[in-house]
């Protein structure tokens, strides 16, 4: 049976160091890795995107501007809401601090979806200035 991990993220940073996996699982016949972009940093995202050759399948497109960072927590997460409602992943994968990270973490929540998240780790010592 093909798992089906939904990759959500949004920024730079996350594209860089979640390429890696969503390219390593596209080439194993195990997996058929799902990818939700937010888009919270559209230009960015979009450039990492193009160089790995990794296309989204999911686009919530959220930023407008002048918006909140409420905002864009809650038009993510209703739209990230309807996209595992619909694909039924069997674990979503975050990478970061971001509120992308946190609504893709939330929705996996949620949906009762196990949450895989990605992080380099703590490199201060200080939880509140990671």
């Amino acid at each position: 049976m093909l798992k089906k991990p939904l990759l959500v993220f949004g920024t730079r940073p996350e594209a860089l160091k979640l390429a890696p996996l969503i390219l390593s699982m596209q080439r194993a016949p195990d997996f058929e890795p799902i990818v939700a972009v937010t888009g919270q940093h559209r230009v960015m995202l979009d450039q990492v995107l193009d160089m790995f050759g990794i296309r989204a399948d999911h686009d919530l497109n959220i930023i407008e501007p002048r918006q909140t960072l409420a905002h864009i927590t809650s038009s993510a997460l209703v739209r990230l809401d309807s996209i595992v409602g619909e694909v039924g992943p069997d674990l979503l994968v975050v990478q970061g601090d971001t509120t992308s990270t946190f609504v893709g973490a939330l929705a996996g929540f949620y949906h009762q979806v196990p949450v895989a998240h990605v992080e380099a780790g703590l490199r201060t010592g200080d939880v509140r200035a990671p």
